[in-house]
This record gives C-alpha cells, sequence and structure tokens, in this order.
C-alpha cells in the first residue's frame, strides 16, 4: 500500500512540474537564443512585426529584417553571455531585462512578449550599451 502511495505522489509531483514548464511566459529557447548570440534561434520567437531599438536607434521591422538586424547586432559583437536580470508578467504580456556579455561590451537587453494564439511572442526589443 505504502509503495501505491509513493507513485501516485511521484506521478502528481510530475504531472504538476510538467505543467509549470508548460505555462513560462518567457520561452526559454529566447534566454538560450541570448546566450549564444543566435539570431535564428531568437527569429523563432519574433513576431510578425517587432519594434527593434538597437543603440538608439528605431527599427520597425517584419519578422525576416528583425531577424537580420539581431544577426549583423551579434555579428559586430560576438557574444559571450546573457544573464536575466528581471522577469515580469502582466495579462496577456510579459518582458525580461538582461544584461548581454560581449567582446564590445556590456549591454542591457529589454525583451518584450504578446500572447498570440496561446503563446508568447517578441513584439520589442531594446539593446542598450551600459556604462559599466
Amino acid at each position: 500500500m505504502a509503495m501505491k502511495k509513493r507513485i501516485v505522489l511521484v506521478l502528481i509531483n510530475l504531472f504538476f512540474w510538467i505543467s509549470s514548464l508548460f505555462a513560462q511566459d518567457v520561452p526559454e529557447g529566447v534566454i538560450v537564443a541570448f546566450k549564444e548570440g543566435n539570431s535564428q534561434e531568437l527569429g523563432q520567437y519574433l513576431g510578425n512585426k517587432v519594434d527593434l531599438i538597437i543603440q538608439s536607434q528605431p527599427i520597425a521591422a517584419d519578422k525576416q529584417k528583425a531577424e537580420k538586424e539581431i544577426a549583423a547586432f551579434f555579428a559586430d559583437n560576438k557574444v559571450c553571455g546573457f544573464d536575466v536580470n528581471h522577469e515580469g508578467k502582466r495579462d496577456e504580456s510579459s518582458f525580461i531585462i538582461g544584461t548581454l556579455s560581449t567582446q564590445n561590451g556590456t549591454f542591457r537587453v529589454n525583451c518584450f512578449f504578446r500572447k498570440v494564439r496561446d503563446k508568447y511572442t517578441i513584439h520589442q526589443i531594446r539593446i542598450d550599451k551600459t556604462n559599466e
């Protein structure tokens, strides 16, 4: 009898753990893409229209142009790492604020998501050089 209870408890815990993984508001792949400086990976999470602000230069872009602009940024700034400093959610949107370490210095990254058809897509990315 005790063995059955343990199995049931393990299955319940596993269910809640898997449910929490699928309930993430910020896709883990976005964080990995920033850590690796991988614009193609990041492109999978871009919305159809993206507002980019890279070092105070605003760019309203479709998905393909946004991916190319981010690729150019990563090419000019070889990524060494990325740390999430803050994460938040409100209603149908969420965001991350992080520090992107590159060979040319550190950048603050603000990435904003909007829920579209049960998944969060990026609608704005802002990348600014920090004074560190």
